[in-house]
């Protein structure tokens, strides 16, 4: 086993080999130690005035140097793996620069210095990827959140923070976690997914399915996706906000930007939390309020959680047609109890019939996002809600994914089919030129 080799074993396995472990604290000294002697030579102003390439040529530069007066006995491919390690750790994030490099990870999660795992897929792995102790970890969580001019530390042991990248990340320090720093990197796509590739490529949806939802973001129709944590549903939300016509204004409202819309004409807000004095709080509901008065054509909110979904129902019954959300829930009937919830959170005090028919004749589809067993994303059912009955929202499903059981492999066996009934929505499809084939909702086909 080559020395590298056993500086990348996985922490759970160098734990009963002394001999891998040996050579993994071996290599963590030597690059700590190179590091720090980079700190005290290093102009730090350099920084701010070289290019990143001149900026990675210099730090290579040094470090030669600083290995030669170290007299270290590694070989050139060790070498120059140290020294890329060194230059992720003076211009990057350390160690989880070969994660945020890897297109296939979507999720990084940090548990504590040593011990790191990855959504590939939809599956969590556990990497070979450690910090050297806590305090690499919490310079790293440093250097993340004051990109974003966000502190953390004992009294903010908490922070939510955006990269310039558009990835989202959590950190959560001392006294609050219990075993260290820990933190978790949400990623997203750099080309974002079109209908497509769910269609194609991810086996979301099926054409119809896909057809019918571009229609009803075209005929200005408000729909409301739901689903769990990880079901897709702003990838999902960004894809359907691309079907809206580039002569429409377009303002979105998020916690965290992840949004990548390609419109012309479009407007993105952001909450901001207190600062640490307990003032200037931004929040979602004073963020919707305010987009009102900026004459948006269509309104997009990221996710609906709180006293905002009063503001934005009024704004989709008063005008603003076509507008879009997510939200946290495991099915489309939950979905609209948790809405009505959220309008008790207002204190309006308003009568659960008055919510509901508020709910029933601001919303006309809810979309329903699941991550299955096997880590994939499935577009398990398209409803209509048709009104109310008494105090009871109606709805009627259009489309569903249907699960069979199980494969060999571990993964989910199914299939999509149409239930049957032709939405009522069809007459304001054809209104602005969408006209869905009546096969489409034929019950007899199955897609798999």
């Amino acid at each position: 086993m080559s020395f590298r080799e056993k500086l990348n074993a996985v922490a759970v396995e160098s734990a009963g080999h002394p001999e891998r472990r040996g050579a993994n604290d071996a290599y963590k000294t030597l690059k700590s130690r190179i590091h720090m002697k980079m700190l005290e030579k290093f102009d730090l102003t350099a920084l701010e005035t070289l290019s990143p390439q001149a900026l990675r040529q210099e730090i290579a530069h040094l470090a030669e140097r600083l290995l030669q007066d170290e007299q270290a006995a590694i070989n050139d491919t060790e070498r120059r793996l140290l020294i890329r390690d060194i230059q992720h750790e003076m211009l990057g994030f350390g160690p989880l620069e070969l994660l945020m490099a890897d297109p296939a990870v979507s999720d990084i999660l940090v548990n504590s210095c040593d011990q790191i795992y990855v959504e590939r897929k939809g599956k969590l792995e556990l990497t070979n990827v450690t910090f050297t102790d806590d305090k690499h970890l919490m310079r790293i969580i440093d250097k993340i959140v004051s990109l974003v001019g966000r502190r953390i530390d004992e009294s903010s042991p908490m922070v939510d923070a955006r990269l310039p990248d558009g990835s989202r990340v959590n950190a959560v320090i001392p006294p609050i976690a219990l075993d260290g720093p820990m933190m978790s990197i949400r990623r997203f796509a750099k080309i974002p997914l079109r209908m497509e590739n769910l269609i194609n490529d991810l086996k979301s949806l099926t054409p119809e399915m896909g057809s019918m939802l571009e229609g009803l973001c075209k005929a200005k129709v408000n729909m409301l996706i739901s689903g769990g944590t990880g079901a897709g549903k702003t990838t999902l939300l960004n894809i359907l906000s691309g079907f809206i016509p580039e002569s429409e204004r377009i303002v979105t409202i998020e916690d965290a930007a992840e949004l990548q819309l390609q419109q012309p004409h479009v407007v993105r807000l952001e909450t901001r939390p207190m600062n640490i004095e307990g003032s200037g709080e931004v929040t979602q509901r004073a963020l919707v309020r305010n987009a009102l008065r900026m004459r948006p054509d269509r309104i997009v909110i990221g996710e609906v959680r709180g006293a905002e979904a009063v503001d934005m129902l009024q704004a989709m019954n008063t005008g603003h047609e076509g507008s879009l959300t997510t939200i946290h829930a495991n099915t489309p009937r939950d979905a609209l109890a948790r809405l009505e919830n959220m309008i008790g959170m207002a204190n309006l005090n308003l009568p659960h019939r008055a919510a509901r028919q508020q709910i029933a004749s601001a919303i006309t589809v809810v979309i329903q996002a699941l991550r299955l067993p096997d880590g994939k994303r499935k577009i398990t059912s398209i409803q209509e809600i048709t009104g109310t009955e008494g105090d009871i929202i109606t709805m009627q499903e259009i489309f569903a994914f249907r699960q069979t059981g199980i494969g060999s492999d571990g993964s989910v066996q199914g299939h999509f089919h149409a239930t049957g009934i032709r939405p009522k929505f069809t007459d304001r499809l054809r209104s602005f030129g969408v006209v869905l084939p009546e096969s489409m909702f034929d019950p007899t086909k199955h897609y798999q």
